[in-house]
């Protein structure tokens, strides 16, 4: 095994929490000059040579696409029978983070589901299917920007890899979960569970799920009916497409845009800014009153 802290040209910095399989680590990349996350797969995940190149060779194949929205993938290759991923390092957290546990603002909720949306529909576009979306693998950065991992190779628990595939199971789609192979739709299902939750603090059952707006009354009714399509049981029912899910979850993004968010719902921006407000007014409260004392002093 080489010395410990390298892999290939890549120095190990930091081992990270892992949301996938094998180690995790922040790395720095000597020939490029560069700060990347490395991943270390477990050898049992392509325990010989064939399974190991096909790994290898679709990593690769990820490194030709690019999206806003996507983490690049820089380089792939083996070590000591394992095999080792490159890509992009983000400053940011899990959605899971964002989403804590209570509905999320409607606005906000279909900002970030519009973009993993456009993400989807354009890996679609590029000939990939991802087949492991969820909210512990989204990552919103610093910036506030929404990036899905690499397609094909977003992983947590529960992991099934056959044949050079790599599967996860978590927001599934139903005929995932019946043993069925999935399509597009199936990735739209998963863009659609993981709206539904942001919207509801809640995962749509497989059997069919109630309208979010009976646990959010924030919700629109039209959200409803395009969230309820998203996620519907049976994938003829479904958007056919992710690109067609994307384009109806912008037109709804502009349609609160226009019209001020849903009623009795403050955007999330504004209410950022009360809490700054009121220290404002404090403030000069706190002056006029000094300011008072003093003239009568």
């Amino acid at each position: 095994m080489t010395a410990p802290g390298v892999i290939a040209h890549y120095n190990l910095l930091e081992r990270l929490e892992p949301v996938g399989p094998g180690e995790l680590y922040r790395a720095r990349d000597t020939h490029h000059g560069r700060t990347v996350a490395v991943r270390l797969l477990p050898a049992a995940m392509a325990p010989d040579a064939k399974s190991r190149a096909a790994l290898i060779a679709q990593a690769k194949a990820l490194a030709s696409f690019s999206h806003p929205n996507v983490t690049i993938v820089f380089d792939a290759g083996e070590q000591d029978g394992r095999v080792y991923i490159a890509f992009e390092f983000l400053k940011g957290d899990p959605l899971r983070l964002e989403m804590s546990g209570r509905p999320m603002n409607v606005r906000r909720a279909l900002e970030i589901a519009s973009q993993i949306a456009n993400a989807v529909a354009a890996a679609h576009a590029g000939g990939f299917l991802h087949g492991g979306l969820s909210p512990d693998s989204v990552i919103i950065t610093a910036k506030g920007q929404t990036k899905v991992p690499g397609f094909e190779l977003a992983a947590r628990a529960g992991v099934d890899f056959v044949d050079g595939d790599l599967k996860l199971r978590d927001y599934e789609s139903p005929e995932e979960a019946r043993g069925e192979a999935g399509d597009e739709r199936a990735d739209t299902y998963s863009v659609g569970a993981i709206l539904y939750e942001m919207l509801t603090a809640r995962r749509p059952p497989h059997k069919g799920a109630a309208a979010p707006s009976t646990f959010n009354p924030h919700v629109p009714k039209e959200l409803d009916e395009r969230v309820l399509k998203a996620i519907a049981p049976n994938p003829a029912s479904r958007y056919q497409s992710a690109a067609t899910l994307a384009a109806e979850l912008r037109s709804m993004t502009t349609a609160l845009d226009v019209h001020g968010g849903p009623p009795d719902e403050a955007p999330a921006q504004s209410r950022r800014r009360v809490p700054m407000a009121l220290i404002v007014a404090l403030l000069v409260g706190v002056v006029l009153g000094a300011l008072f004392w003093i003239t009568r002093s």
